[in-house]
C-alpha cells in the first residue's frame, strides 16, 4: 500500500515537472526573435570569456546557440529550449531543441548550449536536414567548461563540438544524445 502511494506521488511530481517544462518554460522564455537574439548575445559573450572560447567561435563555420534549455526530471526527464543559428555574425534561422530521457535522475536545471560546426560540410548537412537528431544524424563531442574556466584548443579537431555552461541546478546527465533539433519560425 505504501508503495502504491509512493508511485502515485512520484507520478504527480513527474506530471508537474513535464507540464512546467513544456508549457510554461517555452512560453515564458522564447516569446519572440528579439528575446532569442538577446540570449544568444549573452551566451556568445560568456563563451568568449572562457579561455579558448574565442578561438572556437572564430574557427567555426556556424554556431547553433540555445541560451536557455530547461530540463526537469523525476525518473523520466524532458528538456526544451529555443535558439538561433549564427553564421558570420548574422542570424541564419531559429531552432528548438527537445529531448526526453528515462533513468535514475531527479532535479531540474537551466543550461546554455552552443553547438559549433567546425567544417562547412557539417554545417551544410545540418542546414539541409528537416529534423536533426544528435547521435543519430551526427556525432557531437560535448565539451564541459572545466576547472580553470578553460576549453582545450583540441576541441576544434572534431567536425561538431558542443559546449554546455551556466548550469543552475543539480543534474547528473550531460549527454546531448537523443536531442532533436528542429527549425522554427520566429
Amino acid at each position: 500500500m505504501k508503495t502504491m502511494h509512493a508511485v502515485r506521488g512520484a507520478l504527480a511530481v513527474l506530471c508537474m515537472v513535464l507540464v512546467s517544462v513544456f508549457c510554461f518554460g517555452t512560453y515564458s522564455y522564447a516569446v519572440n526573435a528579439e528575446t532569442i537574439k538577446s540570449g544568444v548575445e549573452v551566451s556568445l559573450k560568456t563563451l568568449r570569456g572562457i579561455d579558448g572560447g574565442s578561438e572556437v567561435i572564430d574557427k567555426s563555420k556556424g554556431l547553433l546557440i540555445f541560451p536557455g534549455v530547461f530540463k526537469g526530471a523525476a525518473g523520466v526527464g524532458a528538456e526544451y529550449g529555443e535558439g538561433a543559428l549564427v553564421i558570420d555574425g548574422h542570424t541564419a534561422g531559429y531552432y528548438s531543441t527537445a529531448a526526453a530521457s528515462i533513468g535514475l535522475q531527479l532535479g531540474g536545471e537551466k543550461k546554455s548550449i552552443v553547438i559549433a560546426f567546425m567544417t562547412k560540410e557539417s554545417l551544410r548537412k545540418f542546414q539541409e536536414s528537416k529534423g536533426w537528431k544528435v547521435g543519430a544524424d551526427a556525432s557531437v563531442a560535448v565539451i564541459k567548461q572545466g576547472t580553470g574556466n578553460m576549453i582545450s584548443t583540441s576541441s576544434g579537431k572534431e567536425p561538431i563540438v558542443a559546449f554546455v555552461f551556466d548550469q543552475k541546478g543539480l543534474m547528473f546527465d550531460l549527454s546531448l544524445n537523443g536531442a532533436k533539433i528542429t527549425k522554427i519560425e520566429r
